[in-house]
């Protein structure tokens, strides 16, 4: 019978006008410990995220989306975050912030096959 290991997960949202509070889930970062596993997936639906910004910055928020991938791959490409352990890493981009991009608080769960799991959170949170 094949292994379930446990991950934590998040989902990220833009959140254009941070005292408005509202805000369009557009991605995942998902951590399993177990299975060396620091990944996120993005979609950046421009036509809905203009519903609630009629002049966001697109250039600035793909440059935002992206330091998050890097900083998934770690290395020194990602700066000094990037040479954190993967779990501080996660937790670094799991951190409460009050900017455009945001995650929702960590949920748990299990799995047998991360990337799968991160597909099936996406599809269905985003």
């Amino acid at each position: 019978m094949p292994e379930n290991y446990l991950f934590e997960y998040a989902v990220i949202r833009v959140v254009p006008h941070v005292e408005r509070e509202e805000f369009l889930n557009v991605g995942i970062v998902m951590y399993c410990a177990k299975l060396k596993f620091l990944k996120t997936k993005f979609e950046l639906r421009e036509e809905r995220l203009r519903v609630l910004c009629d002049n966001m910055d697109f250039n600035e928020l793909r440059n935002h989306t992206t330091s998050f991938e890097k900083i998934c791959k770690g290395g020194d490409d990602a700066g000094p975050i990037g040479r954190l352990s993967m779990a501080e890493r996660f937790r670094w981009l799991t951190a409460t912030r009050s900017t455009v991009l945001q995650t929702s608080k960590v949920h748990p769960g299990l799995c047998q096959d991360a990337d799968e799991m991160l597909e099936r959170l996406f599809v269905q949170m985003v």
